[in-house]
């Protein structure tokens, strides 16, 4: 398993690497607020946005990993606690019904 990670990003960072190396000369002008222009590599634009909405989602993903995890821990310290307290045996009585019977009305 560790192996295909390490084969998936070795791909991805060869794919950006062609990327930035056929489209390294490449400039985007960007308009900004108040008349500003913004000159930017277009390969650097790519990544700043594709990082902007990576790294939020990653962020979360790793808050509910930490979050689960704190959840389980805490669930398994309450069973081991409940494991550790001894049962006590119980004799079993079956029930008796008792049927009512009704007086006839005169």
């Amino acid at each position: 398993m560790r192996f295909l990670k390490v084969l998936l990003w070795l791909l991805l960072g060869g794919v950006i690497a062609g990327f930035v190396i056929y489209n390294g000369d490449q400039r985007v002008s960007i308009q900004l607020w108040a008349g500003l222009v913004a000159d930017i590599s277009l390969p650097l634009l790519l990544i700043v946005v594709f990082l902007a909405g990576f790294l939020p989602m990653l962020v979360a993903y790793q808050t509910l990993r930490w979050r689960m995890r704190q959840r389980f821990a805490g669930l398994e310290r309450a069973l081991a606690d409940l494991r550790s307290i001894p049962a006590v045996p119980t004799r079993f009585e079956p029930a008796t019904e008792t049927v009512a019977v009704e007086e006839p009305r005169a």
